[in-house]
């Protein structure tokens, strides 16, 4: 009997000390930091990292399948503590962050990729992406991800069953990880843990999100420009004629195309807007009714004529409006016999730059 509480003992005693050694320190040896500021320090028992509007990056360390682990301490401030991973560069990776202060929610969290430096949760929206969930505050909240191929898959405080389940956007790609985050309240993050070795998804039970029928398949994009320069409408024509149309994007998640895959918003080139165009040929003078959205900002100019100004940022139209994309706006499009030319043009400041739209009724018009 002696001997069995000693074997015990020592196994449990084997696998602290196992757990203890897969550990990564928070430090600065292990870790770039690039944050508005932080701190290394013991916090209510566990060695932290206080960090606030910024990311530190695991130094040389590549993550393509496994399981990383780690605790972050919440409070009930706003703020959007999480985990970066398959960083190929520091503008494209995948990404979970929690929204502490949205209990009970639907959008209580998020998966979402990078692309070219946009996060663009304003598209990757919905069940398919988020879940509800009542977090304990003042306390330290257990995150564990497990990714393998194309897969995903979160479990918060040691749940036995995944709390959600997704299909990773980016092609697999071995890549950088980071933690932490932004907003303006500062998190804790202690007991970072990677295994390579453990990438089992189990019960992998993805969300499906059903597409939105008719949607303009491609639009063609411009080089970008300042937004302030869509003020003068007299002096549109000349805005439009010294554009490049070198690009184009289409729709996903069958619902909005992204204008970040082909145009980097930050960057060493000014401006925050392009244009989306396409071309209608219509079988005769007649209104046609196009439904349409956009993220953050819109000018649509129709035949070189300004007919429409709209604004979808996040929180615009009240405290808590989101901003997602969809067919929220509309307009009637006065068609002439003939080709047109319908430009919208799309100003970002964050969480999407996108574009979508339909005709209600395409009876007797061909869009090219």
């Amino acid at each position: 009997m002696v001997k069995f509480i000693v074997y015990i003992l020592l196994g449990m005693f084997f696998i602290q000390e196992t757990n203890a050694q897969n550990i990564i320190p928070l430090d600065t040896l292990h870790w770039e930091i690039n944050a508005t500021s932080y701190t290394l320090e013991n916090y209510e028992g566990k060695d932290a990292i206080y960090i606030q509007r910024g990311l530190a990056f695991l130094k040389d360390t590549k993550f393509l399948n496994g399981t990383i682990e780690f605790d972050v301490y919440l409070t009930k401030r706003q703020g959007f503590p999480g985990v970066r991973f398959r960083a190929v560069d520091r503008n494209n990776m995948e990404s979970f962050y929690i929204r502490p202060h949205l209990p009970g929610k639907p959008d209580a969290n998020q998966v979402a990729p990078v692309i070219n430096g946009i996060t663009p949760w304003q598209l990757y929206f919905g069940p398919k992406y988020s879940f509800l969930y009542e977090y304990n505050y003042d306390d330290w909240t257990h995150v564990k991800l497990v990714v393998n191929g194309n897969r995903a898959q979160i479990y918060l405080d040691h749940a036995k069953k995944p709390n959600l389940s997704w299909f990773l956007v980016h092609e697999p790609q071995e890549g950088g990880i980071a933690i932490g985050g932004g907003g303006a309240s500062p998190m804790h993050y202690a007991n970072f843990k990677i295994d390579k070795n453990a990438y089992e998804i189990k019960d992998f039970k993805p969300i499906e999100r059903k597409p939105i029928e008719g949607l303009i398949s491609t639009w063609e994009i411009s080089n970008k420009f300042e937004e302030k320069e869509l003020k003068d409408v007299s002096k549109l024509k000349s805005l439009i004629t010294s554009r490049t149309w070198d690009k184009k994007i289409q729709v996903e998640e069958g619902t909005a195309a992204n204008i970040a895959r082909q145009v980097v918003l930050r960057d060493k080139i000014p401006g925050n807007t392009v244009f989306a165009k396409i071309s209608i040929n219509s079988d005769k003078d007649q209104t046609k009714l196009f439904e349409f959205g956009y993220s953050d900002r819109v000018v649509a100019i129709l035949n070189g004529r300004a007919i429409y100004k709209g604004n979808n940022r996040w929180r615009s139209r009240d405290y808590r409006y989101l901003g997602t994309v969809g067919l929220f706006d509309a307009i009637y499009l006065d068609l002439k016999k003939g080709k047109n030319t319908l430009l919208l043009g799309v100003s970002e400041d964050f969480g999407g730059w996108l574009v979508t739209g339909r005709f209600v009724d395409a009876t007797g018009i061909k869009v090219e």
